[in-house]
């Protein structure tokens, strides 16, 4: 375990034994070249996953400077569970968020920290442009309708909630952490509602983004459930739970 890291990588992943090598290499090759994020720790939160994904992320090697640590949540809870144990658990100066498949390229990192702001959220809806590859056209039609949502309840004003590549302030994200209540893919619009009543400057980033096929998301089911807790996040803001 590296000592006062600057940055923490804070990793959901459930049954991403296939691609968190290919990850996990990726990001030690980047920072190797950007030395002035070391010392970086890496946690992978394992959320219940059934293949090998705990044994995969235990027996990588990192660089130097870079440490690798796994923690797991016994059984499979939802995305927001992982990155709220990620949060608690991280020590870094700064916190990324970031997808294990890589959607967001982790370059892209620059772009959240030039941004100077306490939350640094990566955003596909300011320029679709940089949308490599688009998502299922249903699934990015449900996106869209779920954001006017948000805005409709007053729970955000950005473009974009959803991408799975965001920046905080490291106190920040551990006094977030303690307040978060949402286990599941609605728990971006939770963290950005609680960060934005804290006060904290929120700065929304065009970034490029890659859709992956292997995604978890499940645009029906999901989609449905994310609705239901939109609405019951708005009941625990007006009554100041």
């Amino acid at each position: 375990m590296v000592d006062s890291p600057s940055l923490t990588i804070v990793i959901p992943a459930f049954n991403e034994e296939r691609r968190l090598p290919a990850t996990l290499a990726r990001l030690g090759e980047y920072f190797e070249h950007r030395r002035n994020w070391l010392p970086v720790e890496i946690i992978v939160v394992d959320d219940g996953s059934t293949d090998r994904t705990a044994t995969v992320a235990a027996e990588l090697v990192p660089p130097r400077e870079i440490s690798i640590r796994l923690e797991s949540l016994g059984e499979n809870r939802g995305k927001g569970a992982a990155v709220r144990r990620g949060l608690q658990s991280s020590r870094g100066r700064h916190v990324l968020i970031t997808d294990a498949d890589l959607a967001s390229p982790i370059e892209e990192l620059e772009l959240l920290e030039a941004a100077s702001a306490d939350v640094a959220v990566g955003s596909r809806g300011l320029r679709r442009e940089l949308i490599a590859r688009r998502q299922p056209l249903a699934r990015d039609v449900l996106g869209r309708c779920f954001n006017t949502f948000l805005r409709l309840l007053g729970l955000s004003r950005l473009r974009d909630t959803q991408c799975g590549f965001k920046l905080l302030e490291g106190d920040l994200a551990r006094q977030l952490a303690r307040q978060l209540r949402l286990d599941g893919f609605a728990f971006d619009v939770e963290l950005l509602a609680r960060a934005e009543k804290s006060g904290a400057r929120i700065a929304e980033v065009p970034v490029r983004w890659y859709h992956v096929e292997e995604s978890r998301v499940r645009p029906l089911r999901h989609g449905l459930a994310m609705v239901r807790d939109a609405l019951v996040l708005r009941w625990w803001m007006w009554t100041g739970r």
